[in-house]
């Protein structure tokens, strides 16, 4: 089986129409949001939901987001606290996910949440939720990439890991934030970063006038998605903090500065050649990509800030550089 593209920026209506129909089937489809391209299937259907984990080799005790095409249909499914819902009523649709209690009988099935009494939630921009609104169930979806690997933020990738594996692929261009959502749980008055993302921990502060509290070491638990240690990892090694170049690496530079001896390096890519971390956080899958498929075994990517989305970056790269998972 290869992959149907349909490319809903010239044929949006029948691309809705399909990816219905497949979701109907109880098979997964490859969507693009505003983060990264997802891999959605009925959060409802166990075996749809079987099928997300067997498609990309992911551990299943690693949950699920469930995206909801608005905040009406997230309290369907889930409680929210009063923080909790100002930060939705804030951010959504959009790159935030909020880890939420599930209400009794919710319908979301246990293997989306890896059996936890909790969910996460998040109404994504465009397409995703006009989708979501017309099939009329919730979508379970992580990244559509192999488990751990880098994640895609265009159709052709997402074709060209998992292509063989899906009956369609939706493409809507490049995913313009490029890293997956912020993910936060609320405790009480306390607001916990699980994994940083396409909202700056900042942002959130501002809204909520309270400090996020930040994982002290390795998670012992895995509450949501991206907290793997190993994660968003190339083919080749990666080195990170590189202040220089060395001979026969592959080199991602950030900002206008070069990096000693960078002339040193097989191949030079930079996520933002002014420094702007917007443009970082959207490239820096892409660019991964790009810098394996040069063939060195290593990458070396130079300092990045780690103030606003540049916590997320770095987040990525920490455990794109960490040792591999078996």
């Amino acid at each position: 089986m290869t992959a149907d593209i349909i490319d809903i920026r010239t044929d949006r209506d029948h691309g809705i129409e399909a990816a219905c129909q497949v979701l109907g089937e109880g098979l997964p489809v490859a969507v693009p949001t505003e983060t990264v391209y997802g891999l959605a299937a009925d959060a409802t259907n166990p075996s749809a939901i079987t099928r997300i984990y067997e498609t990309k080799g992911r551990p299943r005790f690693n949950p699920l987001i469930c995206h909801m095409a608005d905040l009406a249909m997230a309290e369907h499914y889930a409680v929210f606290d009063p923080i909790s819902r100002k930060l939705a009523e804030t951010f959504w649709p959009g790159p935030l996910t909020l880890i939420l209690p599930l209400k009794p009988e919710s319908g979301i099935h246990a293997l989306a949440t890896a059996g936890l009494d909790t969910v996460g939630i998040r109404v994504p921009k465009g397409f995703a939720s006009d989708l979501i609104r017309a099939f009329g169930k919730p979508l379970a979806a992580p990244s559509a990439n192999t488990s751990g690997k880098i994640s895609p933020t265009r159709a052709r990738h997402v074709a060209d890991d998992l292509g063989e594996k899906l009956k369609l692929v939706i493409d809507g261009g490049t995913a313009p934030v490029g890293v997956e959502s912020t993910i936060v749980r609320v405790e009480g008055d306390t607001i916990r970063l699980l994994r940083p993302g396409g909202i700056a921990a900042e942002e959130i502060e501002k809204i909520t006038g309270t400090a996020i509290e930040r994982p002290k070491g390795a998670a012992a638990i895995i509450e949501a998605p991206g907290m793997l240690a190993s994660h968003y990892a190339p083919g080749a090694q990666v080195r990170l903090q590189a202040t220089e170049a060395k001979a026969g690496e592959t080199l991602i530079q950030f900002g206008p500065e070069a990096v000693r001896n960078s002339n040193e390096a097989a191949a030079m890519f930079n996520l933002s050649p002014s420094g702007d971390l917007a443009e970082a956080a959207a490239n820096l899958f892409d660019m991964l990509k790009r810098a394996d498929a040069t063939g060195a075994r290593v990458i070396a990517v130079a300092p990045i800030p780690n103030h606003g989305l540049g916590e997320a970056i770095n987040d990525r790269l920490s455990r794109a550089a960490a040792p591999r998972d078996t």
